[in-house]
């Protein structure tokens, strides 16, 4: 393959001679070689005359008589034919390859004319396609189906302008073929006659005029055993002796095929590059420019097959069947296959190359116009939504109800809140996040005033699964709103902007876009748990407004989690949370209460609530607590797992508005609960009313229940909270530590956290921790 980069424009250098070629010399196959590397143009087998063609192997100007003798010319009998046709498979082993491509581009002259190639190489393809030589079909021609030339109404206009060039070629090729040519010089001839046109034009314009011939050839071979006029011409070529030893000539069609085909994949290739957008990747980038100095060899040697194929089929005409019956021609057309192929992977990996600049360019620009779009004023939210979703699909969503496919349009003039997450959504959050978006039927409401889509943002390098396939399909089987039809759809502008703007990493969020698009909560899911559908219209302002009326009590701290809670309020009785998951201490601390509350004889109702992280062995303490009948309990593990998100839920609210526990009272609570729960022992709240609440972690509380006696009394006067909030005081130690445990996926944490107890920084650790018990 010739040394392309070093390759210039300029006066053709013509030998007059080459030299001599060994007799039996070995055939070399190398693949398409990148810039910089020399490699032998000969390396795939060609149709030459032998010493006969030597001296117009690479002189476009000579003719055939030149190149073979008059009388030979004249009188060719089968057996000097067939010696005509191996001669012409010599190789120019010994040529200097870089002579030969400046000698190719050097014929290379566009006059600027353009021209489609795509349409013309289409109906390149029906005619090979239906041009089958390993099997005769002989239908008659009432039963054919013609296809619409309606088909081809667009192509019509440019075949006629194109129609003589095709004639042409195909006339110089049929004579230079039968003459028994040298096949680089017939190549030759052609890159002269095309010299005008782009690489990709040359190259479909000899496909064409190989078609034309090849299609000739195979309609009259299919033909003349039920039309008179294909019979008549058939037996002027002698079509029907080739078709009686089809089963001998199989290797060679075969190979034919083969060779046909890889053609047809580099030239698609070629086009390919041609077809690129300028506007994302110019000639003079990498890989772009690389590919450009490969397409001149890979032109050439696609025109050289051509003029191959050409000769076998010309080449059949009047052999015996002692020729007909050789191997040697089918070895010959593989190995110029194989040649082709290599220069076709070559392209290919090139072409990846291209695509993956363009996407990456197209990938800039898409993120760059979503950011423009973001900070752009709308009358509507659909640019932001086609935008985000799929602008070119025409149904790219799944109703939640139907499981129809249905338009963006759904969506129009909503609130939308864009549900973002992976594959990896926890049963409990999927859950409750369905009876909060289905809280309207609840209560009566006819409709809801939002609309919610699920958008799942994945690793688009990752190889798709079926097990993530039925992943999704399940997922999407469970939602009640709407989702993409498929994770692929949304674009890699789209994750980017997920990712880096609104800070997407694995944990769900939601960001709630207003009737005009625009980005009103950046993630909602902390208002969602914590106060549910009240949150409407899920903007931050309306977070805010509902922080500033609340205040640290038992409906904040429970909310509907349990329906026999707000019972109990408004009936004045006391209530007791406790959890943890040490069954040793959840004995003690339920025999000292129970004792406590016989002394006292105070209406108490005792609920175990576990931990944030519920699993096997907080299952084994509810099994104990029922088994033992040592307090209530909530069965559901979901309603433990939402009772400490939403506690998780408030202080990310409150670190996320810049809240500390030195300005903000409910954040000191909240956080005092998330370290009861980081530790190893229990806790307990103790309640009565709404703002009536002590808590306490495990060990200082069952001591100071252990010593009832010495502050019972407080009882009868202040009443039982108050007591027990006085008789905790002594407990309080200097020498404590609290651990604040938090996911690890929770976003955007503060260096600085405060502790809830002795008001002093904590100090931060990085730490791993295996969920299994």
């Amino acid at each position: 393959m010739a040394n392309l980069q070093s390759m210039t424009t300029g006066p053709s250098v013509v030998p007059t001679t080459h030299p001599s070629i060994p007799t039996g010399h070995s055939m070399g196959l190398h693949p398409l070689v990148p810039a910089g590397t020399s490699m032998p143009i000969s390396a795939a087998p060609t149709m030459g005359s032998g010493s006969a063609s030597m001296g117009a192997a690479v002189n476009p100007s000579m003719s055939v008589a030149s190149v073979v003798h008059p009388t030979v010319a004249a009188t060719v009998t089968p057996q000097q034919k067939m010696q005509l046709i191996k001669s012409e498979r010599h190789l120019f082993s010994s040529s200097d390859d870089s002579m030969v491509m400046r000698q190719i581009i050097a014929t290379h002259s566009p006059d600027g004319r353009d021209i489609d190639t795509r349409p013309l190489l289409r109906v390149i393809e029906d005619v090979l396609h239906h041009a089958t030589p390993t099997v005769i079909v002989a239908t008659p021609p009432d039963m054919e189906v013609v296809e619409d030339r309606m088909q081809y109404a667009g192509t019509m206009g440019m075949l006629e302008a194109l129609a003589y060039t095709i004639h042409r070629i195909s006339c110089e090729i049929t004579c230079k073929c039968t003459g028994g040519g040298d096949a680089h010089a017939t190549t030759v001839v052609l890159f002269n006659q095309l010299s005008n046109y782009s690489w990709d034009a040359k190259v479909v314009l000899a496909l064409a005029a190989f078609a034309v011939s090849y299609g000739e050839f195979w309609l009259t071979a299919q033909l003349y055993t039920v039309n008179p006029l294909a019979k008549s011409v058939a037996m002027l070529k002698q079509v029907p002796d080739i078709l009686e030893h089809t089963d001998v000539l199989k290797p060679r069609f075969d190979a034919l095929n083969n060779l046909i085909k890889s053609m047809l994949d580099v030239t698609k290739c070629i086009i390919e590059f041609k077809e690129l957008p300028t506007q994302y990747i110019s000639p003079d980038t990498s890989p772009m420019s690389t590919a450009l100095t490969h397409i001149p060899t890979a032109v050439y040697w696609t025109i050289r097959s051509v003029v191959a194929c050409a000769s076998q089929i010309i080449g059949l005409i009047g052999l015996s069947h002692e020729y007909l019956s050789s191997t040697t021609e089918a070895w010959e057309l593989s190995s110029l296959a194989h040649k082709v192929n290599n220069i076709h992977g070559h392209l290919t990996k090139q072409l990846s190359l291209c695509h993956n600049h363009i996407d990456e360019k197209k990938h800039i620009e898409a993120y760059q116009t979503l950011v423009h779009l973001f900070d752009t004023i709308h009358v509507d939210n659909m640019k932001i939504l086609k935008a985000l979703i799929y602008n070119k699909e025409d149904l790219p969503l799944v109703d939640g109800l139907t499981k129809k496919r249905v338009s963006v349009d759904v969506l129009r003039r909503k609130i939308v809140i864009l549900f973002i997450s992976d594959l990896d959504i926890s049963r409990e959050e999927l859950f409750i996040l369905t009876q909060i978006y289905n809280d309207h039927l609840s209560t009566g409401k006819l409709e809801r005033h939002y609309e919610m889509v699920w958008l799942p943002v994945l690793d688009k390098s990752a190889p798709w699964t079926n097990s993530k396939q039925e992943a999704f399909n399940h997922l999407v089987s469970e939602m009640p709103w709407y989702s993409l039809y498929h994770p692929k759809i949304l674009d890699a502008a789209v994750i980017k902007y997920i990712k880096e703007v609104w800070r997407f990493d694995k944990k769900p969020m939601l960001v709630v876009l207003d009737p005009q698009g625009r980005v009103v909560c950046p993630n909602a899911l902390h208002m969602m748990w914590i106060w549910g559908s009240l949150a409407f219209p899920f903007s931050s302002a309306r977070e805010e407004a509902l922080w500033r009326d609340e205040t640290w009590r038992l409906e904040l701290l429970v909310d509907e989690i349990d329906p026999l809670i707000p019972t109990w309020i408004k009936e004045d009785r006391f209530i007791c949370l406790y959890g943890g998951e040490n069954i040793d201490w959840i004995r003690r601390f339920t025999s000292a209460m129970r004792h406590v509350v016989q002394e006292t004889k105070i209406p108490l109702e005792m609920v175990y609530v576990g931990k944030s992280n519920p699993r096997e062995r907080v299952r084994r303490a509810v099994t104990t607590i029922a088994e033992e009948k040592l307090s209530g309990y909530w069965p559901d593990l979901v309603m433990m797992w939402f009772f400490w998100v939403r506690l998780e839920s408030m202080l990310h609210s409150k670190m996320q508005a810049g809240r500390n526990i030195d300005n903000d009272p409910i954040m000191q609570e909240v956080m005092q609960m998330m370290s009861f729960d980081g530790s190893e022992e229990g806790w307990a709240v103790v309640s009565r009313g709404s703002t009536e609440i002590v808590k306490a972690p495990g060990r200082k509380i069952v001591d100071c229940l252990g010593k009832f006696e010495e502050w019972k009394g407080g009882v009868e006067r202040d009443g039982f909270v108050p007591a027990l909030t006085a008789a905790l005081v002594p407990y309080e130690t200097h020498e404590h530590c609290t651990r604040l445990i938090l996911p690890g996926d929770t976003g955007r944490i503060q260096d600085n956290v405060i502790c809830a107890e002795c008001r002093k920084p904590m100090e931060k650790y990085i730490l791993y921790r295996c969920c299994t018990d």
